[in-house]
């Protein structure tokens, strides 16, 4: 699409102001000028941007980790996965989530893709790679985090996301952009 075109849906900020500053995420109300002049609201949420990893053995696990999600009131399966330190770049951030949270070191971390996760309200991206070559390495969790570390097939992680039993948006994604980085 040109730049003409994209002008033609572009929303300009009138004022923005802060709502909530919290430690994950903070909140602001950004009043905004649609490209026909009405003027309407936009709630956004602030966050630093985060990481996930799809960890796979050599013989064809997923190190995944299932865990309470508050928000959605279930403990979940997941690739493991973290927040961004405000100056740490998504691999390091990503090779440190690994050791905490599955115990292991990726000789290889491919890079898949950086998505945007809800863009309908946050700014929020998650940078996915692919780890291989893992090596057992001692971790510990954040002291406000409980995991459980259970491999997957491969195989069974991509009938899970079919059926349902994974909805984990960053596991469904991740999990499908690192298929074809993996031999059958």
């Amino acid at each position: 699409m040109s730049d003409e075109r994209i002008d033609e849906l572009r929303e300009t900020t009138v004022s923005s102001t802060r709502v909530f500053d919290g430690r994950v995420i903070r909140l602001r109300v950004d009043d905004v000028e649609l490209p026909d002049g009405r003027r309407s609201q936009r709630e956004i949420v602030e966050h630093s941007g985060a990481v996930g990893a799809v960890p796979l053995t050599d013989d064809g696990q997923v190190l995944m980790v299932r865990q309470w999600r508050h928000a959605v009131g279930e403990a979940i399966l997941e690739i493991p996965a973290g927040t961004r330190e405000p100056s740490e770049s998504a691999e390091a951030c990503m090779r440190r989530e690994l050791i905490e949270e599955v115990g292991h070191e990726a000789a290889e971390m491919r890079f898949l893709a950086e998505v945007y996760v809800s863009p309908g309200y946050s700014g929020e991206s998650i940078h996915l790679f692919l780890a291989t070559g893992l090596t057992p390495r001692t971790g510990q969790p954040d002291e406000d985090e409980n995991i459980r570390v259970e491999p997957v097939d491969r195989g069974e992680a991509m009938e899970m996301c079919r059926d349902g039993r994974i909805r984990d948006g960053k596991t469904v994604v991740g999990l499908l952009l690192a298929a074809p980085h993996v031999r059958q």
